[in-house]
């Protein structure tokens, strides 16, 4: 089964190279459900693979001049603190595994349900150049930091980048065009997972080998899945894609219902976490 799971983390590392997100909202699910790491474990362990693959994604948008820093300062600085409190407001006793995989599934379904959104709307090549880049209001962009600070602590409580909500807000609310707001996401999400990660150390048991191995090898599949996006069409990915998250999330919510139904249960439903219990 950790052999299943280098596996899939070779794919998400593609997907996020063929997408430029959302396939680091994989890795919870595959360490927890394939891998058998508890939850808590596994949502700090998440924060370094989505962090440094975000990291990668981000380094061919910088060479492109796509990222917007003055941005990526006001929102990423706001989403740090969020991160940081929401790792902190996970280590409380009435916030258990199971509150926060419900809360994962609940985003993993917002997230699935944007990527299909905008896999029905026109490239940003055909759109209208001013619809991408007119704000909704002439001040919006103080309420950055607002929403900063909230999707931050989502990333800190349940591992998720959430960049399915900060392109929109960069966009909306920054008036920053959706090239650079794509490659501005991305360094934010990675400075968020470093906050978040920051506030889990000394809180939970790491396994470092799984983590780092399970890093690269995302990291690889990003690389990999950056060179196919030339020859595919992202927009068609983006839809299956969304669908794919769709399913995933639907079967974590699953998970999660039968949790809450028969709460002395095994946390993860999984023989794999028996086992890995049993070797520490």
């Amino acid at each position: 089964m950790v052999i299943l799971g280098y596996v899939l983390a070779v794919l998400i590392g593609v997907s996020l190279g063929l997408l430029g997100g959302g396939g680091s909202v994989l890795a919870l699910p595959v360490l927890v459900y394939v891998v058998g790491v508890d939850p808590k474990p596994a949502i700090a362990m998440t924060l370094v693979i989505v962090g440094t693959v975000s990291l990668l994604g981000a380094i061919p948008h910088w060479q492109k001049g796509n990222l917007d820093w003055s941005k990526a300062l006001i929102f990423g600085s706001s989403t740090m603190v969020g991160a940081f409190l929401g790792a902190k407001l996970a280590g409380l006793p009435f916030v258990t595994s199971l509150v926060q995989m419900t809360l994962f599934a609940s985003a993993m379904l917002t997230a699935a349900g944007f990527m299909i959104w905008r896999s029905g709307r026109p490239a940003p090549e055909t759109a209208e150049p001013e619809l991408l880049t007119k704000p909704l209001c002439p001040y919006c962009w103080l309420w950055l930091m607002t929403e900063g600070v909230a999707i931050g602590v989502l990333t800190g409580l349940v591992g998720v980048g959430g960049g399915f909500a900060i392109v929109p807000a960069l966009v909306l609310l920054g008036k920053v065009p959706m090239k650079k707001a794509i490659g501005t996401s991305l360094l934010i999400i990675a400075v968020n997972s470093v906050a978040g990660f920051v506030g889990y150390l000394g809180t939970v048991p790491l396994d470092w080998q799984l983590t780092v191995s399970f890093t690269f090898l995302a990291g690889v599949g990003t690389v990999a899945g950056a060179y196919l996006a030339r020859h595919v069409s992202a927009q068609q990915l983006q839809k299956g894609f969304g669908y794919f998250l769709l399913a995933v999330a639907t079967f974590v919510m699953a998970q999660n219902y039968y949790q809450w139904q028969n709460p002395n249960s095994n946390k993860t439903n999984s023989p794999q976490s028996s086992i890995r219990q049993s070797d520490r």
